[in-house]
């Protein structure tokens, strides 16, 4: 089954949403009941920048620049109805001690403060073959380099592709194929010493919209992301809706909490609600303890109002976004748009993004004065535009994506240093120039204004 619609930047042309039961895993799971026809195939347009002219459209701004993306932009439980190959006798050396932090999001859900963002693993994000990790057994070694640095969280959706597939695979590796003729066997890979913690998304576009009203409907979805995640229980699994135009809203979130009580989702989190939104599925008895929102230094929608919503309701924020793709690094500094090479969904999807904040120009001045203040802390400016995140209202982690592992030893930074108050005054000061949102989280996506 082939996935024509689009959900902002995370819907790919060529993505597959596989069933329950899928042919790579006869090897290691039973059957289960599988996902009815259709139930996870959502219908949506690709509508992606082409990458002659994308960046030039972004500095410009306007209606050439803006894409109608979603960003996806969730009780101990019993068996899933799969067995589960056992773990091999060996196992990896003990972690390291971390720089990274770890804060509790939810009752006896502990995250690190960096979050892998796996949208990667979804297709459409190879960029320079060089140092593409995004595919294969490669994106699975990359995950342990993750944790073994204490970036042990992994963000997914039921909508990344092979993402959660991958994920499920480095949490319980398949075993390895019999040994040809001649040849040596290979020796199983050993599980994870430290089981990461995932936080998945449901994802409803289209048709699934309405199928979201039954409760069937929502578990054999949950029931197809436990499988393929090779775990039991989700430890969060956060809800996105895509056209408020339907209504069910409501109800979808609360047949999602009902597999609470079935051990099947530990937390329930949003991605991408509005204020509005949240508050009905507060108003229909659902405890939502996040929010995943895009959020940056190019996008500050949050602060206008989600961030005091979310603090009066108890609900932590989980930006994604925080370095626009790549943009917030050194590698753009004093870059004109003819030099940007836009060869993944997410730097196309980033580049609207610049020319709604400000354009090109004003872009340029805030990467020269964000590395200023990451020479004065011998960091990188993609350190510095973390840490500016981090240090929000409500931010309880925040989402960085990632090609490859190369930047491992950078995420440990974003910890070396803090943000004094003339850094502060000279990142507020840049920011002035550009052009702040005056509306909620996810509503130019949805076609509204800016």
């Amino acid at each position: 089954m082939r996935c024509t619609a689009l959900a902002s930047g995370h819907c790919l042309p060529s993505l597959t949403r596989p069933p329950a039961c899928r042919s790579a895993c006869t090897s290691r799971w039973k059957p289960v009941q599988p996902v009815a026809q259709g139930a996870l195939e959502p219908s949506r347009r690709t509508l992606l920048t082409a990458a002659g002219s994308a960046v030039a459209a972004a500095a410009a701004g306007g209606a050439s620049a803006r894409r109608a993306m979603a960003a996806a932009t969730p009780a101990e439980g019993g068996p899933v109805g799969m067995e589960v190959v056992p773990a091999p006798e060996q196992a990896p050396a003990p972690p390291r001690p971390s720089l990274i932090p770890r804060v509790e999001l939810a009752p006896g859900l502990e995250i690190s403060r960096i979050i892998k963002g796996c949208w990667q693993l979804s297709g459409g994000h190879a960029g320079d073959r060089a140092t593409d990790r995004t595919s294969g057994q490669a994106a699975i070694d990359d995950l342990a380099v993750f944790s073994a640095a204490g970036i042990r969280t992994f963000d997914t959706a039921d909508i990344y592709g092979p993402s959660e597939s991958l994920i499920g695979r480095y949490i319980n590796p398949p075993p390895p194929p019999p040994p040809k003729e001649g040849e040596e066997p290979q020796p199983p890979k050993p599980r994870p010493l430290v089981q990461p913690e995932v936080l998945t998304k449901f994802c409803c576009f289209g048709d699934s919209m309405n199928q979201a009203k039954d409760a069937r409907f929502v578990e054999q979805s949950i029931d197809a992301s436990r499988q393929r995640l090779s775990m039991p229980t989700l430890d969060l699994v956060q809800f996105y809706w895509h056209d408020y135009g339907n209504k069910n809203y409501v109800v979808a979130a609360q047949n999602l909490a009902a597999l609470q009580k079935k051990g099947k989702v530990k937390h329930v989190g949003a991605t991408n609600f509005d204020v509005p939104r949240l508050q009905e599925i507060l108003d229909g008895g659902v405890t939502i303890v996040s929010n995943q929102v895009q959020y940056s230094l190019l996008d500050r929608r949050p602060e206008n109002s989600m961030a005091d919503f979310c603090a009066q309701h108890g609900i932590k924020l989980l930006p994604y976004g925080v370095l626009a793709g790549g943009f917030l690094t050194d590698k753009y500094l004093g870059a004109s748009p003819k030099q940007v090479k836009v060869d993944t969904y997410s730097k196309s999807k980033y580049a609207s993004v610049i020319g709604q904040a400000g354009g090109w120009d004003w872009y340029q001045s805030l990467l020269g004065e964000l590395s200023e203040v990451a020479k004065k802390h011998n960091v990188t400016i993609a350190d510095v535009a973390c840490r500016w995140v981090l240090d929000k209202p409500q931010v309880t982690g925040i989402i960085v994506g990632a090609r490859n592992a190369n930047h491992v030893a950078d995420h440990e930074k974003v910890f070396s240093f803090e943000l004094d108050a003339a850094d502060q005054e000279r990142i507020s000061k840049v920011l002035a120039a550009g052009k702040q949102s005056t509306n909620d989280c996810y509503t130019w996506e949805r076609g509204g204004r800016w």
